[in-house]
């Protein structure tokens, strides 16, 4: 696995929920990223399986990160997702993000999660929607 991006943004500097998830951004650049995640007991449901809404926030914060690329904020607008394989404790799940397509102000983004074998556990597609706000400053 690449060494994490060692300088973040400042939008993933502010990012609580994904600093508490410990989640590691990989690559960090225009219409691509990767960020990883180890799969820890606190993140299992009830059938000892990764808890698909943690799948899912890996997946969007990937998507948070590649879709927002220029000087205005760009928020999910939609997105889906298909689980194709469960994961358990101490497994390592890598989300890579690509730009689709972008027009104007929406954008279409696809996300792939897969396990440390390279075993598709998630397809992820967020649709994007640029505001008119700058990002907020960084001591904000």
């Amino acid at each position: 696995m690449a060494e994490p991006v060692t300088e973040l943004r400042p939008m993933m500097r502010r990012d609580r929920a994904s600093t508490a998830l410990g989640m590691r951004v990989e690559v960090d650049e225009p219409g691509r990223a990767v960020v990883s995640m180890t799969v820890r007991d606190d993140m299992l449901n009830g059938f000892g399986i990764t808890h698909g809404g943690l799948v899912f926030a890996l997946a969007d914060t990937t998507f948070a990160i590649v879709c927002n690329e220029d000087e205005q904020v760009t928020v999910a607008a939609g997105a889906d997702i298909t689980f194709l394989k469960s994961t358990r404790e101490g497994q390592v799940l890598t989300a890579t993000g690509s730009r689709r397509a972008r027009n104007g102000r929406t954008g279409l983004y696809d996300i792939t999660v897969t396990d440390e074998t390279g075993d598709i556990v998630a397809e992820f597609r967020g649709r994007s929607l640029t505001t008119n706000r700058p990002f907020p400053k960084e001591n904000a």
